[in-house]
């Protein structure tokens, strides 16, 4: 495949399917508009997001880009007007609604972050999505205050080791299920108090045992389906569930009694699709609250495995079969 400055290597979603859907192409090269910057990519983050889009079951939103992608990091090579903070030359993570499996990306100027220091590229690159969507639910949306307990569904996934990190960063108390006793040892070496072998265990009665009853007072859930009532058996007083994904499915049976008795809420929420002033406020508290911790190296996102950008089918197939520990990152 011949490749001009003018164009660009892309990976495209040639039609809904299985990994091998996702082939090389080349596209022009896009130009940033007033608010954007161009990203001269040098890794972007997969997510299962990007496989349900590969699949026909999670279209990007409108105006952004159909190559799957949502978050790159990379060194800025083109300035929209009216960005003044950003410059050309520097090297930034972003979270985008699209394109990031490409050698270029547009980025909102406002959703572009500075790379912590000591970060490779690739690090940085499994920032955005995890950090942006824990920070939101677990901190924004549910509260988590110092003392509290998480509880983590798929702690050894991206978001996972992410909340972990960030729960006990804050003076929380992290539980876990995973779906193997490796992974289980993982999530305590990175800090979760407990982590509860899901395929062995169920993890409502461990929760409970491990509460001495009360239950816990925050759970982010990415499963749905048969979990739902399972989580509201193993809530505290006051506690807040966060629904931020459903690989169970969308439906489930609600006994409303306890939500009432335990005054429960129930959240839920998805972030793609979300304007960009509610992402840039994110952005900021990461920056401020977040970047920090990891610029002292005090937390540090989980790299798996990396795959070239050509490679895209490969990585999706690692992702589908949950072998994985934290990221899956493709390098351009």
């Amino acid at each position: 495949m011949t490749h001009s400055e003018a164009h660009m290597r892309v990976i495209e979603i040639s039609r809904p399917g299985n990994p091998d859907v996702l082939i090389p192409a080349e596209r022009p090269m896009p130009s940033p508009s007033v608010n954007q910057v161009l990203i001269k990519a040098a890794a972007a983050g997969v997510n299962r997001p990007d496989v349900m889009q590969r699949q026909g079951l999670y279209p990007p939103p409108l105006n952004a880009s159909d190559t799957p992608g949502l978050e790159i990091a990379g060194t800025i090579v083109a300035l929209g007007e009216n960005i003044s903070h950003l410059k050309l030359g520097d090297n930034v993570c972003a979270l985008v609604s699209g394109g990031g499996y490409a050698e270029y990306c547009l980025a909102s100027g406002n959703l572009c972050l500075p790379i912590p220091e000591g970060l490779s590229f690739i690090q940085a690159a499994a920032l955005p999505e995890t950090f942006f969507t824990v920070w939101s639910n677990v901190f924004d949306r549910a509260h988590l205050s110092p003392g509290e307990t998480l509880l983590v569904h798929g702690g050894s996934s991206g978001i996972g080791t992410t909340a972990i990190q960030l729960a006990k960063a804050f003076n929380a108390h992290a539980i876990v299920t995973a779906g193997s006793d490796a992974k289980c040892e993982f999530c305590r070496q990175l800090g979760a108090d407990a982590a509860i072998n899901y395929k062995k265990l169920d993890f409502v009665g461990e929760v409970n045992n491990l509460t001495g009853d009360k239950g816990v007072e925050v759970i982010l859930d990415m499963i749905g389906g048969d979990y739902f009532p399972r989580n509201i058996k193993c809530m505290a007083y006051d506690a807040r569930l966060v629904q931020i994904a459903v690989q169970n499915g969308p439906k489930s049976e609600i006994n409303l009694l306890p939500i009432l008795l335990k005054r429960l809420t129930v959240t839920g929420s998805t972030l793609r699709a979300r304007d960009e002033a509610f992402k840039a406020e994110i952005a900021k508290k990461l920056l401020k609250n977040v970047w920090p911790l990891l610029s002292r190296g005090e937390i540090k996102p989980v790299i798996y495995s990396t795959f070239m950008l050509n490679e895209a089918a490969k990585a999706h197939e690692l992702m589908e079969s949950s072998q994985h520990i934290g990221k899956i990152i493709l390098t351009v």
